[in-house]
């Protein structure tokens, strides 16, 4: 057998294996996931994900290498905005953190089989069309013009027509069963807000995967490279999702340099017949987007703590005067 093959059936077959142990042993009981085992569940899937990199460095050469990790952190950078999404969501229908983690198991695992199509079908269009490179590169841009200009604007994914389509179509209840996504009343099977949630879930990852995807087909044009980055990203968001639900809204500045990843590589694709950038250079710059867009927000809460401080220190002292 081709040893690329036995490559992809080895990934998929890991890919399945982490799944099951995922649900079937470490979560078998519906449970709230705290801060320390999300943050235990981040660190082993971040560790993973470099691990292989490590291997398609060795195994492909160091341009294969720098390219994965480059799609590795973009699509994990991407997968942050998704989680501002996720709050919204399941505010929105009231889903308890008890039951959270399985919507988004489903969630991911069906992202995961709808990313694998997409990918083949965007490696199959580049192959046969190199026009439509410069179709990746300018919908790139134009997402981070609108991202960048849609910042600080609520999202409300559950006003969509497509949500309303679905209320409309399928029978439902308001009331929870359980972790159930579907239940029995007066005869009737209906759907509860688990399924709903769910079917939101799975809408904004497509919506986001037009966006991702080519964003790596900037990067690397290896359906190979793409998928495994894409995948390992994905497979460690529901634990980021855990770590920082409570404070995402704090990252201030975190929307405007994601809009500024998807312009740069957008602008790198649109001119990849004109200017080459090594994939060193491409990680450099990435990650120095996003750390500027962390440090950022970071010293804005900083001064708004500050300022909050020095408002209620007057307001303090009056009342220890009367």
């Amino acid at each position: 057998m081709d040893h690329h093959i036995l490559e992809w059936l080895a990934f998929g077959g890991f890919v399945l294996a982490m799944l099951a142990l995922d649900l079937g042993v470490f979560n078998r009981k519906d449970h709230v996931i705290g801060a320390k085992e999300a943050l235990a569940w981040s660190a082993v899937w971040v560790a993973l994900a470099l691990a292989f990199g490590g291997y398609v460095w060795w195994q492909h050469g160091a341009t294969s290498g720098l390219e994965y990790y480059t799609g590795y952190v973009i699509e994990k950078s991407l997968s942050v905005d998704n989680i501002f999404v996720f709050v919204v969501i399941f505010g929105a229908l009231g889903i308890p953190p008890l039951y959270q983690h399985r919507v988004l198991f489903w969630g991911i695992l069906t992202a995961l089989v709808l990313r694998g199509a997409m990918i083949a079908a965007g490696a199959a269009l580049l192959q046969r069309f190199h026009w439509v490179i410069y179709v990746f590169g300018a919908l790139l841009i134009v997402t981070g013009v609108k991202l960048f200009l849609a910042r600080g604007q609520a999202e409300s994914p559950e006003h969509s027509a497509l949500f309303k389509l679905l209320k409309r179509t399928v029978p439902s209840t308001p009331r929870l069963d359980g972790n159930h996504f579907f239940t029995v009343e007066n005869g009737k099977r209906v759907a509860t807000p688990l399924f709903f949630a769910l079917a939101l879930i799975e809408l904004t990852d497509v919506v986001f995967a037009v966006d991702s995807i080519p964003a790596i087909f900037a990067v690397t044009q290896d359906p190979y490279i793409v998928f495994t980055s894409n995948i390992f990203a994905i497979l460690g968001l529901r634990s980021l999702y855990f770590l920082l639900a409570g404070f995402v809204e704090k990252f201030t500045y975190l929307k405007p340099s994601l809009a500024a990843v998807l312009v740069f590589v957008g602008a790198k694709m649109a001119l990849i017949d004109f200017v080459k950038v090594h994939p060193a250079v491409s990680l450099g710059v990435i990650v120095a987007i996003l750390t500027v867009g962390v440090l950022a927000s970071v010293a804005a809460n900083r001064r708004a703590a500050a300022a909050d401080a020095r408002t209620s220190r007057p307001a303090a002292t009056e009342s220890g005067r009367a």
